[in-house]
């Protein structure tokens, strides 16, 4: 079974990542140790997340140590949206490498297409508690991301919470220097995003799943959204395979060959996530589980609706 997935620039990502979103600093440096001991390659974070010291402190452990090298790693970070002015872009880069300890990052995602007012405040509101645009084009932010590549600071760019019009957008742009590599979604089951996938692959852009298991961990989650890893279905076909819930649901990712990057700080579970190379689903249950689709979102980005690129607004 292919454990990696081959970006458009000859890389091979690893098709399993550890997540870092809320994963508080305290906690995440040994996750990211306890992940790479158990076989992890691919670490996935952002500066948004506000705990990259920790993540760069878990990686740097572990080279340290010698079991591995950085070359072994794959490390993805991404530019936050109040950083999306041309000349903001690298900064942003630079200060994530130092806070991770890094001379370079393997892949860099343009995290959501909307360009939010720069400064301190990660979230600039209005008093309407809608984000305030920079009124940048995230074209202008593209051009600036192919920079970091010619500059050495990151193998490969991409980009996150894309849609179809969007991507179009950046292959469609004269003078495109480099091709997104990576576009980086929410999926799993009750988002099964096939017409996106679809699209996605027809370009050669690989897709990375986030929450891959319905991002149980949600500080907006309501008692009555629908929980995956609970979901009775998933269950049977977890027990017939003796598995657990969310191995089924990242092997579902992984046969799709989208990569998949569940989260967690727990050692046994940052393990059991990574036993999903010796069990196959069947056709059937992977069409029972594509089923289950119902455009459910755990991540829908509410306060951002209003903005002019705000990504949910088309069909995908």
């Amino acid at each position: 079974m292919a454990t990696a997935v081959k970006l458009n620039t000859g890389a091979q990502m690893p098709i399993l990542g550890l997540g870092t979103w809320k994963s508080p600093p305290g906690k995440v440096a040994e996750a990211v140790k306890a992940a790479i001991a158990a076989g992890y390659r691919h670490i996935d974070g952002a500066y948004v997340y506000q705990n990259e010291a920790e993540v760069g402190e878990g990686c740097n452990a572990k080279i340290a140590d010698g079991t591995v090298k950085r070359e072994d790693l794959f490390v993805v970070s991404k530019l936050w949206c109040t950083f999306h002015e041309r000349s903001l872009v690298r900064q942003a880069c630079e200060k994530t490498l130092s806070d991770l300890k890094l001379d370079y990052l393997d892949l860099y995602l343009v995290h959501w297409p909307m360009g939010f007012k720069s400064g301190a405040d990660l979230f600039p509101l209005d008093s309407n508690g809608e984000t305030i645009s920079d009124g940048t084009h995230f074209l202008e932010a593209w051009e600036a991301m192919e920079e970091l590549v010619d500059a050495g600071l990151v193998k490969a760019i991409g980009i996150s919470n894309f849609n179809k019009d969007q991507i179009e957008a950046i292959l469609n742009k004269p003078g495109l220097k480099y091709k997104p590599a990576n576009n980086q979604i929410e999926c799993h089951p009750y988002l099964t995003q096939e017409k996106l996938i679809n699209y996605c692959h027809s370009q050669g852009i690989t897709v990375t799943a986030y929450s891959p298991l319905g991002s149980p961990d949600r500080p907006w989650a309501k008692p009555d959204d629908p929980s995956l890893l609970d979901d009775p279905s998933i269950k049977a076909i977890a027990d017939k395979h003796k598995k657990t819930s969310a191995q089924v649901l990242i092997r579902f990712h992984i046969q799709r060959n989208v990569i998949a990057i569940p989260k967690s700080i727990t050692p046994q579970r940052i393990q059991e996530n990574f036993q999903v190379f010796d069990f196959q689903l069947t056709d059937e249950e992977m069409k029972t589980i594509l089923g289950f689709n119902r455009n459910w979102r755990a991540c829908p980005m509410h306060w951002g609706v209003k903005h002019k690129d705000y990504p949910f607004n088309t069909e995908f």
